[in-house]
């Protein structure tokens, strides 16, 4: 696509200066897009001065906030890795992540003090406050560092949610970034005139990237809050500040128990969701309040934008994540290419990463021999070119000799009007082999009878796709991005499977 890209920070205070890029809710500071470029040139001098060199991984521990962006354009500025880790995690739970990237040095705010502090030590490396040396970087000055960026140079990495097993690191590239941005810009119309909220964890590739940095890229504005807030982020939306917004299913779960939903005027957002299926009665309900719910799939592998459903067909293909946007390319392996069909999605385009850092044999494993990303997504094209998501890969279980996939079981269990949410799983059975156990919560309220939901399942499913097992739980273990993490499902349950 390209071998070198502009400083985005430097080139987008060129043309906009004086714009408000971040309105940042913890510390009450407004950012200029100058105040912005300005302070990632001093933190780049500042971190040049500590000896961190290009190709040196940098750690950082932070709630959201601006000086997060500001730490991400110093290292696109210096060719320094930017390594975002979960302050969720203890030091003990961080020490896999560290020994893969060996950090030079950490970043930190002043809640994760701490927590960086005695990372600090165990790396016996340098600790920087995003707060205090940020300010003395800035002191000091130095001139501007706008340069020409590689393309391809590791700017920052992210660490897979770990669902499957143990996190890899993905490389993320400023090429990427403007491919992201395009993807994403172009399905959901973001302009210079765009509101949106920052409010997912900047470990995560939509923390950074639905909608941030596109937002950021195009000259829009960006209200940023240091976590998930429902009640805050409604006041938002109540009160007219942002007009565009994405998030997991779980965050709009939680929209729809909250008093406030009826306060808020859906009709002047745009409301994108991904990292899992939106169930079909919560797009029902959102719709029926004037918000247009527009399923998405991607990957931190892809950027992560790939797949967006459009306005026009959000409530005729319910359950579709709509068609690959503009600078992406996707196939399913052994179907024909504009052909209905199933099989697995695979990617390709200048949205994919190169690989994962320092991990030759994983990086090798991701992509076929002509160069196409495995998605590990079983997808189904309809005939109007519409891709729906079958499930997982490595979810799907065998019964009695039949392939069961869990996500279909979870949409019948969804449509149980006493059912929020449900996850299934296969376990060991020693009849068929393998079974469903279906972990669900009940809306509040409610009390579900588990054999009265195996009864909604038959009228709903063939006989061995319905769960052996039904378990009524208060939540269910997540990922930061809020991905239910199947493998510790079984660990919920009460007893050993027959």
């Amino acid at each position: 696509m390209f071998d070198t890209v502009p400083d985005m920070a430097a080139r987008r205070a060129e043309l906009t200066p004086h714009a408000a890029a971040f309105a940042d809710r913890s510390s009450g500071r407004s950012w200029s897009f100058a105040e912005v470029n300005g302070a990632a040139d001093a933190m780049a001098h500042g971190l040049q001065a500590a000896g961190l060199a290009p190709g040196d991984r940098l750690g950082i521990l932070c709630h959201n906030c601006a000086e997060f962006f500001v730490a991400l354009f110093a290292c696109q500025k210096t060719g320094i890795i930017l390594c975002p880790l979960n302050w969720r995690q203890t030091a003990a739970e961080l020490a896999e992540t560290l020994d893969q990237i060996a950090p030079s040095a950490l970043l930190h705010d002043q809640a994760q003090a701490p927590l960086a502090a005695a990372l600090a030590a165990r790396l016996d490396c340098p600790l920087f406050d995003l707060g205090r040396d940020l300010e003395r970087w800035t002191g000091n000055g130095g001139p501007a560092m706008a340069e020409a960026i590689p393309a391809q140079r590791p700017w920052y990495l992210l660490f897979t949610s770990g669902t499957t097993g143990r996190p890899k690191a993905v490389i993320q590239t400023a090429r990427m970034a403007w491919a992201n941005m395009v993807n994403i810009g172009s399905a959901v119309s973001l302009t210079r005139a765009s509101r949106t909220v920052n409010f997912l964890p900047l470990f995560h590739t939509s923390g950074i990237n639905l909608y941030t940095l596109p937002v950021f890229l195009l000259g829009g504005h960006s209200v940023i809050l240091p976590k998930f807030d429902a009640a805050a982020l409604l006041a938002l939306f109540r009160d007219g500040e942002i007009d565009q917004f994405f998030g997991v299913p779980t965050i709009y779960r939680e929209f729809s128990l909250s008093s406030e939903i009826d306060r808020v005027d859906w009709s002047r957002i745009r409301c994108g969701c991904g990292g899992a299926a939106l169930p079909e009665p919560l797009i029902r309900a959102f719709a029926e309040r004037g918000a247009r719910v527009l399923n998405g799939c991607g990957m931190t592998e892809t950027g992560p934008t790939v797949f967006l459903m459009d306005e026009a067909m959000a409530q005729t293909k319910i359950g579709s994540v709509g068609q690959a946007q503009i600078l992406t390319r996707a196939r399913l392996d052994g179907v024909p290419d504009g052909t209905p069909g199933t099989g697995e999605i695979q990617l390709n385009g200048p949205n994919i990463t190169p690989g994962y850092y320092g991990d030759a044999a994983a990086t090798a494993e991701l992509f076929t021999s002509d160069g196409w990303l495995k998605s590990g997504d079983v997808g189904r094209r309809d005939a109007d070119g519409y891709m729906f998501i079958v499930d997982r890969i490595k979810d799907m279980y065998i019964s009695g000799g039949e392939n069961v996939y869990p996500a279909e079981v979870e949409r019948v269990l969804h449509g149980h009007p006493d059912i929020l949410e449900a996850a299934v799983v296969g376990i060991p059975d020693s009849r068929w082999g393998e079974t469903g156990a279906a972990f669900v919560i009940a809306r509040p309220g409610r009390q579900p009878d588990p054999e009265a939901l195996r009864r909604w399942c038959r009228e709903g499913l063939a006989g061995y796709k319905v769960p052996a097992q039904v378990h009524l739980v208060a939540d269910l273990p997540r990922t930061p991005a809020g991905k239910v993490r199947k493998p510790a499902l079984k660990a919920l349950m009460p007893c050993p499977s027959s």
